[in-house]
């Protein structure tokens, strides 16, 4: 029983790290609008899951939607690869469930409804 529960706290230390060192927390670029703005997205920790929000407006008038949540509940699978949460899209005021893929300093994010209508963008690391 005690090795097990070794085991059982090496196992939730070990997940616990590795979401607090997750490749895609830190500060991301979207890809410009129709309009030709963009907006700047700090990734963080929310819990067990990362979420998003919108910290900058760039080349756009529309800086009320400074401060809001744009990526919310997305779980880590590894790999780069991100699932289960949703994505707010401000140009439409709708949300979409969404995934994420993570390659470098590019983070390719989805939002999709009925998985089969989606919508991508390549955002791109700041810091």
């Amino acid at each position: 029983m005690r090795n097990f529960l070794m085991v059982f706290a090496a196992l939730i230390l070990g997940t616990t790290s590795a979401i607090a060192n997750d490749a895609a927390l830190g500060l991301w670029k979207s890809e410009p609008g129709e309009t030709g703005g963009y907006i700047h997205v700090q990734i963080t920790n929310c819990g067990e899951k990362l979420c998003g929000e919108i910290v900058d407006v760039v080349e756009n008038d529309n800086d009320t939607i400074i401060g809001e949540d744009i990526i919310l509940n997305m779980k880590i699978r590894g790999d780069g690869y991100y699932y289960g949460g949703t994505i707010w899209a401000p140009d439409q005021d709708k949300t979409y469930r969404s995934n994420m893929t993570l390659n470098g300093d590019s983070l390719t994010v989805r939002g999709c409804v009925a998985f089969v209508l989606c919508r991508s963008q390549n955002w791109t690391r700041i810091k």
